[in-house]
C-alpha cells in the first residue's frame, strides 16, 4: 500500500448504479453495509435516475455506511447548487456524506450541448467553494463560475471531498487540495503509474489539509461463473475503452484500430456491435471480472498501490450474489494484505 493510507485496513467501497428504480439501490446499499463497505457512491448520469433523490432512500436504508454522489460533474448542475444538495445528504444521515466530484464524461455532456471547458480548474474551484459554502460561509466567486454572495441555509459541517481522476494533471491536483481521489481504473499497470502522479501532488500538499486517500475506482464483475462474470463486463469495457487515451491503450498494448471499432459503433449508438468489439484483453486491462478467487487474486494486486477499492459498475450479471461476493474478496484479499 502506499505510505498515505488513512487507516490500517483498506476502504471498501461500492458504486451503485441508479438505473434501477431508488428503492432497489436502498436495499443494495443495506446489503452493502451488512457486508461490510464503508462507502456506498450512487453514479450520475443524466439517464439515469437522480442521484440525490436516490441517496435519499439509501440513507433511510442504512444506519452507518457513508453515502454520496460518485460522481457529480460541476456542468451539468451549479456547483453551489452540488454543495446544497451533499450537505442535505450530511444533514438528514447525521453526518454521513462524502463528496464525490470529476469533470464528467465528455460524450455525455457533449449529449447536451455542454462543453467540458477547463476541467481541472472547474472541479477545484467547485470543491473550494462548496467547502466555504458548508463552512458557513458567505462566497462570491468568479472563476469558471460565477457565485455572488451564495450561502446555504443549513448547519455547517465538513464532507470528505474525493476527486474523480484518471488524467495525470487531475491525479496530481486531487492529491495536493482533495480529501481523496477516485482513481478511474482496475489494472495495477495503471493505478501504479496513478501513485507516481499522486506522489508528485503530494509533494506539494498543505500539512493543514490532513491525510489523504487514494481508491481504485475498479470495474469489477464477479459472479460463480467466469465466463458469466466476463460477459456482464463487457458493456462498461466497451465505454471505457471508447473513451481511453492512446497512452493507456499503450500501456496495455490494446491495438487501436480494434479500439476505434468499439468507438465507432459506440457513436453510432449501435451498443450490440460496440460490445461485440470488446476483445478479452481489453476485459483483461478494464475490469477486474471472474469468480470471486480471481477477483480476490486482483484485488490484492490492486491493492499494492492504493488505499482501498470502490466495486464499480457492473458489479456482476446478479447485483445482490455480487454485493456478497465482493465483499468476500475483498476480505481476502485485505487479509492477505495485512500480511
Amino acid at each position: 500500500m502506499t505510505d498515505n493510507t488513512t487507516t490500517d485496513e483498506p476502504t471498501w467501497g461500492i458504486e451503485l448504479t441508479p438505473e434501477h428504480p431508488p428503492e432497489r439501490i436502498a436495499e443494495l446499499a443495506a446489503l452493502a453495509e451488512d457486508e461490510g463497505y464503508d462507502i456506498a457512491f450512487t453514479s450520475s448520469h443524466y439517464f439515469n435516475r437522480d442521484p440525490f433523490v436516490t441517496l435519499s432512500r439509501m440513507v433511510e436504508a442504512t444506519d452507518e455506511i457513508q453515502l454520496g454522489p460518485g460522481i457529480v460533474n460541476p456542468y451539468e448542475t451549479h456547483p453551489v447548487r452540488l454543495a446544497a444538495q451533499t450537505a442535505t445528504i450530511d444533514e438528514i444521515s447525521d453526518g454521513r456524506a462524502v463528496f464525490g466530484v470529476g469533470a464528467g464524461d465528455r460524450s455525455s455532456l457533449s449529449n447536451l450541448g455542454i462543453e467540458r471547458d477547463s476541467p481541472l480548474r472547474r472541479v477545484l474551484e467547485t470543491f473550494d467553494v462548496a467547502r466555504d459554502l458548508w463552512a458557513g460561509e458567505t462566497v462570491t466567486h468568479e472563476g469558471t463560475f460565477t457565485a455572488r454572495d451564495a450561502s446555504l441555509n443549513l448547519e455547517p459541517c465538513e464532507i470528505p471531498t474525493y476527486v474523480g481522476a484518471q488524467g495525470p494533471h487531475m491525479l496530481r491536483m486531487s492529491a495536493k487540495h482533495a480529501d481523496g481521489v477516485l482513481i478511474n481504473a482496475a489494472h495495477p499497470k495503471d493505478l501504479e503509474w496513478s501513485a507516481g502522479q499522486l506522489e508528485q501532488g503530494r509533494a506539494d500538499r498543505p500539512d493543514e489539509y490532513g491525510e489523504f486517500e487514494a481508491l481504485a475506482f475498479a470495474s469489477v464483475s464477479v459472479a460463480a461463473d467466469e465466463t458469466e462474470a466476463r460477459e456482464a463486463a463487457r458493456p462498461p469495457v466497451a465505454f471505457i475503452v471508447g473513451g481511453a487515451a492512446d497512452p493507456v491503450l499503450a500501456r496495455h498494448d490494446i491495438d487501436r484500430e480494434a479500439a476505434g471499432d468499439v468507438s465507432a459503433a459506440l457513436e453510432r449508438g449501435d451498443l450490440t456491435e460496440a460490445f461485440g468489439h470488446v476483445t478479452d484483453d481489453m476485459i483483461d486491462a478494464f475490469c477486474i471480472a471472474g469468480t470471486t478467487e480471481t477477483v480476490a487474486d486482483r484485488f490484492e494486486a490492486v491493492l499494492e498501490h492504493v488505499d482501498g477499492i470502490v466495486v464499480g459498475s457492473p458489479l456482476g450479471p446478479d447485483l445482490e450474489d455480487a454485493v456478497v461476493r465482493a465483499s468476500e474478496a475483498l476480505a481476502q484479499a485485505t487479509a492477505r494484505d495485512r500480511t
